[in-house]
């Protein structure tokens, strides 16, 4: 049985789009240590995750992500020319990682913030939360299965 989650990215930045085209990328440069403890401690090959929006117009879950192998040390943290470099990480002791996740589906549009809050069964969805900023966050089955219901009956325009 597979565990759920969301994971924001900024669409200028890395969008559901860029996933669907380079089919698998590292969900690198998480620098928040709870966030960091979710991907390391807990998710696993074969995961399912809300491919949320952040910081767009609108702000939304755009599509679903699958975790591919195990979590492995981010690279970023170790590059003295990216702007995730940690000095005080080693590859013997690294302190963050990361997770592979690979497309599985794009929704006709983004399913907006404001339609989730609508959503009375979305109450507790962790993104809709206040003070709640993690980019990595666990969601419970049913919230999944309700935002990608949601999802897939959008028609290409945001609702």
């Amino acid at each position: 049985m597979p565990n759920f989650w969301l994971m924001k990215s900024e669409p200028d930045v890395f969008s559901i789009s860029d996933l669907e085209r380079d089919r698998v990328t590292g969900w690198e440069s998480v620098r928040n240590y709870l966030a960091r403890n979710y991907m390391r401690d807990q998710m696993r090959d074969g995961d399912l995750a809300l491919f949320y929006h952040s910081n767009a117009e609108p702000s939304g879950v755009a599509g679903v992500a699958r975790v591919t192998g195990s979590p492995v040390p981010d690279p970023t943290q170790f590059d003295g020319k990216s702007p995730y470099f940690d000095p005080k990480s080693t590859r013997a002791a690294p302190r963050w990682q990361m997770v592979n996740v690979e497309f599985v589906e794009r929704f006709p549009a983004v399913v907006p913030l404001a339609r989730l809050r609508r959503e009375r069964s979305l109450a507790k969805l962790g993104v809709l939360q206040k003070g709640q900023r993690l980019s990595v966050m666990p969601v419970t089955a049913k919230h999944f299965d309700i935002v990608v219901r949601l999802g897939r009956s959008l028609t290409g325009r945001s609702s």
